[in-house]
């Protein structure tokens, strides 16, 4: 296994889009796409324009969009998740988001993929000058605590997500000291 981060690329489409199929019809974190968006060309072509757009530090982003690194989390150059680096907490991002956000393909979990791409990116954090980061996982994702508290996620807190007024669902707050 040898994982990399790769920036979004039409050369790895097709590997994108069964990965993007895979998942379904549900959010996929850390993958920058509106949940249930088609895994065609011309939506892989659109998100790379987006990934470009949110990575330039002086482009105007839509209202309440922070700059944003989006990688397909790749091994031997198939695509089995994504991450992104949110360079900047805004309200909602402090306490549901955090500055990184990420998803493995289901048929590829548990097999330290998450955990290897957390580590590269916590790596490009720290060079870029970053002390601390925020992850959040839902409270319920055993696997995502373990892979945050294993790269050194300590638990600031558990909250109420805010559409879970009847459900009781929460989320997790951890900070990483790089």
């Amino acid at each position: 296994m040898t994982i990399a981060l790769a920036s979004p690329s039409l050369s790895l489409f097709d590997s994108w889009s069964d990965t993007v199929a895979e998942f379904g019809d549900v959010h996929i974190d850390g993958a920058g796409l509106e949940r249930g968006q088609s895994a065609d060309r011309d939506a892989c072509a659109a998100f790379i324009e987006k990934a470009e757009l949110y990575a330039d530090p002086n482009a105007t982003l839509p209202e309440g969009h922070v700059a944003c690194d989006y990688f397909w989390i790749t091994d031997d150059d198939e695509v089995v998740g994504f991450i992104a680096f949110r360079r900047e907490l805004n309200d909602w991002l402090r306490s549901y988001g955090g500055h990184i956000g990420y998803s493995v393909r289901p048929s590829r979990r548990r097999r330290g993929i998450a955990r290897a791409a957390l580590d590269l990116v916590l790596d490009r954090a720290r060079a870029q000058g970053y002390d601390r980061v925020m992850l959040t996982c839902d409270d319920d994702n055993v696997g995502s605590y373990r892979t945050i508290e294993g790269a050194g996620g300590e638990l600031a807190g558990v909250i109420e997500k805010p559409e879970a007024a009847e459900s009781g669902e929460r989320v997790r707050q951890y900070w990483i000291s790089l």
